[in-house]
């Protein structure tokens, strides 16, 4: 299976304003600049925004503060949600997605199987509202590029009639063409 770099067809964008989100901090990192004068120090946020019903979306983030940081972080994912089809508690199908060195596997599971992740996936996929899948991070283990390896996989799936509908009509096209 070929791992996936950007997500597949076009991605909904879901307005923020309407929905009731939660928000968790992934991780809070402390990065230097060094300039002429010394050391600037800043911290980087990584948080998670999801309504728990199939919306979902990450922010990254740097402020002088830490709760600087973190609000900033939460703005950008606001505005970087996107869907995710969901068929019962899991998804549809499998999906390998890779970014930078990271590299997930997401796998439907059976009910009540739970969410077998840990770190950045398991943030993504609980707030996107994924009760049962089975997940394997492989590659590097950067919380940052996990996360959005994970996004790009969420947004690589495409539900089974849409999967369907488009095999048709590439059939049709190929027959009358």
């Amino acid at each position: 299976m070929k791992a996936f770099t950007k997500a597949i067809g076009q991605r909904i964008k879901i307005d923020a304003a309407d929905l009731e989100l939660t928000e968790k901090l992934v991780g809070v990192d402390r990065v230097t600049k060094v300039v002429k004068g010394g050391r600037q120090l800043h911290f980087r946020a990584l948080v998670v925004v999801g309504d728990g019903n199939g919306c979902v979306g990450i922010g990254l983030a740097k402020a002088r503060g830490v709760p600087d940081a973190i609000r900033k972080a939460g703005a950008v994912a606001r505005k970087s949600m996107i869907k995710v089809p969901i068929t019962d508690t899991t998804i549809p199908h499998e999906v390998l997605a890779k970014f930078g060195a990271a590299k997930v596997l997401l796998k439907p599971a059976p009910l009540g199987r739970g969410v077998i992740a840990a770190g950045g996936v398991r943030a993504v996929l609980e707030a996107a509202g994924v009760e049962d899948i089975l997940t394997k991070s492989l590659g590097s283990s950067s919380s940052i590029n996990v996360a959005k390896a994970t996004m790009i996989a969420l947004a690589s799936l495409r539900k089974p009639e849409e999967a369907i509908a488009k095999r048709k009509t590439e059939l049709v096209t190929e027959v009358t063409g």
